[in-house]
């Protein structure tokens, strides 16, 4: 059996250091229920780009969207520098994985670009994937750039395969096959919030899997935005009382709940998996084993992490 800690939380907007130690709270509530995976929201480290629909978000070169971009750009995290390294060494302390979705600016692409990331780090406290989101959503793709498919992957947890995506890339037939072909057994699938975006895709990608799925969610309300953020009341003038409202939820693999979408609050939860359940499920439909056909149908998986220039010395 697997514990798992569905933490859904509000960040402190926008503020990288603040919202770390909030997670590093978190992290230890689960370790204290003897959970062996903690898994957080999309982009919960530091924020979901909120203000984009509420203040013109694509006028082009718009004074107040360059300063909100900036300060963005400014607290995302930089795994290379060293953002995560609190957070590996209360993993590794605790011995407890984690899935984190992250606001990454990489170098590997020049260190001012933006990514939707999510990261994997084992109970040793090691990142063991970095999934970039492969295509931004709708007003997303005013701060966030096009990933690639490195991320897609699984990892060996406690008698699963656990593998994951961010948000709309959920509802993507071509990469969710990718990690059924890799055996996922346990799915991963972060939001930014909202019981409209879980309640039906989590039970439905559990049922086609024929594996757990786990949507993790944040919440965010207006009363989350720190002071100090740039044209604070710009973005307040039209924010919604409740842009985020949760709705962290697991199914089973056989598509029925194993714990409904939860709203309107932070919370962690636990729930225990096991593994048995998966293969109780797939004696009749296996996505990538006996009820496939790559004789005639077939996928092709670009796994290169893409850099616009490659040096040679």
């Amino acid at each position: 059996m697997l514990k798992i800690a569905l933490a859904q939380i509000a960040p402190v907007w926008l503020d990288r250091a603040r919202t770390l130690v909030k997670i590093l709270q978190f992290v230890e509530q689960a370790a204290s229920q003897d959970a062996g995976l903690v898994v957080f929201g999309e982009t919960i480290l530091p924020g979901y780009p909120f203000w984009l629909d509420h203040t013109g978000g694509a006028q082009f070169n718009n004074d107040v969207q360059k300063d909100i971009f900036a300060h963005y750009a400014a607290e995302a995290v930089c795994l290379e520098e060293g953002h995560l390294d609190p957070l590996l060494a209360k993993c590794r302390e605790l011995g407890i994985a984690c899935v984190l979705g992250v606001l990454e600016r990489p170098l590997d692409r020049g260190g001012s670009s933006l990514y939707c990331s999510l990261v994997y780090i084992d109970q040793e406290g090691i990142i063991q994937n970095v999934h970039r989101k492969l295509q931004p959503t709708y007003e997303e793709r005013l701060v966030w750039s096009p990933g690639d498919g490195h991320g897609l992957q699984v990892n060996d947890i406690e008698g699963f395969k656990l593998g994951g995506l961010n948000c709309w890339e959920n509802w993507m037939p071509l990469p969710r096959a990718a990690l059924y072909g890799l055996g996922e057994t346990l799915h991963i699938a972060l939001w930014p919030g909202n019981v409209r975006n879980t309640e039906v895709l989590t039970r439905f990608l559990a049922r086609e899997g024929r594996s757990y799925c786990v949507s993790v969610s944040g919440v965010m309300r207006p009363q989350d935005i720190p002071q100090d953020i740039p044209h604070r009341e710009v973005i307040l003038s039209g924010f919604p009382e409740m842009p985020a409202d949760g709705g962290s939820c697991v199914a089973n693999p056989d598509g029925s709940w194993r714990l409904a979408p939860i709203a309107g609050e932070e919370v962690l939860v636990c729930v225990e998996l096991d593994p048995k359940a998966v293969v109780r499920e797939r004696q009749n439909f296996d996505p990538s084993g006996h009820y496939s056909r790559p004789d005639v149908t077939q996928l092709t998986v670009n796994r290169a992490r893409q850099q616009t220039v490659k040096y040679i010395d």
